[in-house]
């Protein structure tokens, strides 16, 4: 798909649906933080009176509501959610003491990700790490087997959770401005309250079944969906010069289509590409974006049976732009050098 990106004002045509509505931003409000407070509340108040299966069942929908509101700080930390700044602000300090992130600090790192999405030069910040076949296997037997152990999927999508809501965010402070050292600093003494204060109050056992579950699932969930958005087989890279925006949007974020009530769970973040050409677009408003621009024909479309066979890729193919598997990985560096200049990562057919 050719972006001619230079000819076309994207920020105008994603103008009309990049408008929050209150009244539909109370509806996600309602439909998101509420059912999770109150399916966790009922949990507790239910424990030991309801059969364990019944216990667990439940967590599965309150992890759901869980993801549902990561998707409202996530939009408030875009400023997407509600028309005032401030009121996006405080909104998404509330809701991230219930995703464990620290506002101010997920906000900067996560802006980097949208500003360099789909850049060999800037990989590395708010993105799934991805080397290219050469710096694979340019490195030793032990950064092999360690890259390998952090693409496995039970790694990734086990452990993975529980770094990035549980410990990653925890860490990092030193070093940062004062601001993002701050947020990270205040809100791990939130989190820190919070644990001790509900396992002072109804036990450890309790907490965990009630409250570390269904961040499990919301985290697993997490996790897949920003893995499938931008590590597909013909996602786009390109070198920083070359780099555009709109054909990172367009060409290198996958619209992950959902079924409901799975669409509903996850705020429409299917829709990556939306999303990534016009941050400011609410999650609410981004179907019909989609459905209403003709651009969004040709994105790159993915089903989750897609998303889970796209888990085998593991290296970025410069030459022809593509993620490979480690076989084919090991196929092109077999390869005899050629003095011929390589193809861009972008070069496609």
């Amino acid at each position: 798909m050719a972006i001619d990106d230079e000819n076309i004002d994207w920020s105008a045509r994603m103008r009309p649906y990049a408008q929050p509505r209150l009244g539909r931003s109370l509806v996600d409000l309602a439909t998101s933080v509420v059912p999770y407070a109150l399916l966790t509340v009922f949990l507790y108040l239910t424990l030991g009176e309801i059969p364990i299966w019944v216990t667990l069942l439940l967590t599965l929908p309150t992890g759901g509501f869980l993801l549902r509101t990561f998707i409202i700080f996530h939009d408030c930390g875009h400023g997407s959610f509600l028309a005032s700044s401030s009121a996006n602000r405080w909104v998404g300090r509330l809701t991230a003491l219930l995703v464990w992130q620290p506002y101010a600090n997920w906000r900067h790192d996560h802006a980097v990700h949208h500003g360099s999405a789909g850049d060999l030069d800037r990989r590395g910040q708010g993105d799934v790490p991805t080397l290219t076949v050469n710096e694979y296997f340019a490195r030793s037997w032990r950064g092999r087997l360690g890259y390998r152990l952090f693409r496995n999927p039970i790694v990734m999508f086990g452990l993975g959770p529980v770094w990035s809501l549980m410990i990653g965010p925890r860490l990092g402070a030193s070093g940062k401005r004062a601001r993002l050292r701050n947020s990270i600093l205040i809100t791990n003494l939130g989190v820190a309250l919070i644990v001790v204060g509900m396992c002072w109050l109804v036990g450890i056992p309790a907490f965990l079944l009630v409250h570390m579950v269904p961040a499990f699932f919301a985290g697993a969930a997490g996790v897949f969906l920003f893995y499938v958005q931008h590590q597909f087989e013909d996602v786009y890279w390109e070198t920083g010069e070359r780099w555009s925006y709109a054909s990172a949007a367009l060409e290198g974020s996958s619209y992950l289509k959902l079924p409901q009530p799975f669409q509903f769970f996850t705020g429409n973040i299917g829709l990556h590409h939306v999303h990534h050409l016009s941050a400011r677009v609410p999650n609410y408003n981004l179907q019909a974006a989609h459905d209403e621009n003709e651009i969004f024909a040709d994105v790159p479309v993915l089903t989750v049976a897609d998303g889970l066979r796209s888990i085998r890729l593991k290296l970025i193919d410069p030459e022809s732009g593509r993620l490979v598997t480690f076989a084919q990985g090991r196929a092109i560096a077999s390869r005899p050098r050629t003095t011929a200049a390589p193809a861009t990562a972008g070069a496609r057919g």
